[in-house]
């Protein structure tokens, strides 16, 4: 059997490389963000790791680092982009490629079967990581607290858009306008109200914004009531 000593000794090495293992199989993986089919770069993508639930937002120039491992799934999403996965087969720099989203027409009756997202609950540690105290420089200037902050605007954001949604449904609006179909879309896309105007009136209020822009909507030449077609992205052979 081996000296007490001995046995320390070979434990406390297996205990640094394990360690040492576990911080070279993690890394922090880079890449850019662009629309499918052109040029350009999406910023504020929101990036999540699946696995080890590290999450990021692209930089104004569709710039990403996320700390990450080969094996690992991230998830990419956008408001008007479909959600994109992406699983990591190596930690080289990625080119991801989001394909903006289609008009689905057709209302679609949703059931819960999970309790509503809750950032503050899913992702405690941005909101701690985004706090700022009076003597501690790093909680102000470093990036991962600048990084935090960003992502706690971007959680806010969501609910402030989830919350529209949820108002200014296809089926109310609907109720209260002639309008079917792609025009109904098209309406609804063109007159969505703001957040701040839902949190500070009334349903009466928001029935007479409705009957408000309906009358624009009418004034408006056939041309301009319809969105821009969006152009199907390019593929190579």
């Amino acid at each position: 059997m081996l000296p007490f000593r001995i046995k320390i000794f070979v434990t406390f090495i297996v205990l640094c490389t394990l360690t040492v293992t576990a911080a070279v199989a993690q890394d922090v993986l880079k890449g850019t963000v662009y629309e499918n089919g052109t040029n350009i770069r999406l910023n504020n993508v929101f990036i999540r790791d699946n696995n080890n639930k590290q999450v990021t937002l692209t930089d104004k120039n569709g710039d990403f680092s996320l700390k990450t491992a080969t094996g690992h799934i991230l998830i990419f999403n956008s408001p008007g982009y479909n959600p994109d996965t992406l699983y990591l087969i190596d930690m080289r720099p990625k080119k991801v490629m989001m394909v903006t989203k289609t008009i689905n027409l057709q209302q679609v009756n949703v059931t819960a079967t999970r309790q509503a997202f809750n950032p503050r609950v899913e992702y405690r540690q941005v909101y701690e990581k985004s706090k700022v105290y009076v003597f501690s420089p790093s909680t102000w200037f470093s990036k991962e607290a600048k990084d935090a902050r960003r992502l706690k605007k971007y959680f806010q954001r969501d609910a402030e858009e989830q919350h529209i949604d949820n108002v200014f449904t296809p089926v109310y609006v609907g109720s209260i306008v002639p309008l079917k179909g792609k025009e109904l879309a098209n309406f609804i896309s063109l007159y969505r109200p703001t957040y701040k105007f839902l949190r500070s009136n009334n349903s009466e209020s928001l029935v007479a914004y409705i009957n408000d822009s309906y009358k624009k909507y009418q004034a408006l030449p056939p041309d301009k009531r319809a969105l821009p077609e969006l152009k199907a992205p390019e593929t190579t052979p």
